[in-house]
């Protein structure tokens, strides 16, 4: 099965870039990412904080099937409703440490959207580590969960 979501890790890189069009107007898929109860719909996560604003800060929590809890957290740098967010992304538990991340929001038409994604990561070892993680297909399992669930607001 073709991913929709389309990841480009290149060999000896330390960032990743994702592409991805939907079948959403951009004002949808930007409330996606920035209002809480759809944020934990689509990524399954529980949203502890979320301050959609430059220097606003955010933090997730889920939880695996076994009980233990991962926290997930970082802070805006730039917030351009329906146009574009800068941010860190750090989980708290593992030793990834923090990495840096640009989203894009694009208008295709009335009707569709494109997101493009660049993450930087510290190091190529641990943009590495991420992709070996099965980033790809989760974060395609992710989006398209974001399709699924936002489409039923239009």
């Amino acid at each position: 099965m073709e991913h929709k979501t389309k990841v480009n890790a290149e060999e000896g890189k330390q960032e990743i870039f994702i592409t991805r069009e939907f079948d959403l107007p951009v004002d949808l898929l930007f409330k996606a990412h920035v209002e809480p109860e759809l944020v934990e719909q689509w990524m399954g996560t529980k949203v502890l904080k979320l301050e959609g604003k430059k220097h606003g800060g955010w933090r997730y929590e889920t939880t695996d099937p076994k009980g233990n809890k991962y926290g997930f957290s970082g802070v805006f740098h730039e917030f351009v409703p329906e146009e574009k967010i800068t941010r860190t992304f750090e989980m708290e538990n593992p030793p990834f440490g923090a990495q840096l991340e640009f989203l894009e929001f694009e208008k295709l038409t009335d009707d569709t959207s494109k997101l493009k994604m660049h993450i930087v990561y510290r190091t190529v070892d641990l943009r590495d580590q991420m992709v070996k993680m099965g980033f790809a297909p989760g974060i395609n399992m992710a989006h398209n969960r974001l399709e699924s669930i936002v489409s039923k607001l239009k």
